[in-house]
């Protein structure tokens, strides 16, 4: 088994089921849009590009979606915490993902390698 794929398959309910729908609707958002195990994290490419990765928080151990040039975007659900480059968009796994939210900092991201 791929690494990548271990990684999703090791969570524990309901963290496991939020990171694989967010890595589908990742991987279906946008055609150009490819997956990449780096870092040890699951990291999405657009047209080569890194725009985010999906990881789990150690202390409240809940799912986020990191956003590789962060900073460059502003929204208020992304939040920027010690990091000087990547924002984080948490989310709880227990709880309804914000779909249309989370379609809109994609959108976003990908803006930014667009031209």
């Amino acid at each position: 088994m791929r690494e990548i794929d271990q990684f999703f398959l090791s969570k524990d309910e309901p963290v496991k089921s939020c990171l694989i729908f967010l890595r589908e609707f990742i991987l279906d958002y946008d055609k150009n849009i490819t997956e990449a195990w780096k870092y040890k994290m699951p990291f999405y490419y657009y047209k080569g590009e890194r725009i985010c990765y999906l990881w789990v928080n150690k202390r409240t151990q809940q799912p986020y979606i990191g956003i590789v040039e962060g900073r460059k975007i502003e929204h208020p659900l992304l939040i920027i915490e010690k990091r000087s480059r990547m924002k984080i968009m948490p989310l709880d796994a227990e709880q309804d993902l914000p779909i249309k939210t989370i379609a809109e900092i994609l959108k976003m991201a990908i803006s930014l390698y667009a031209t």
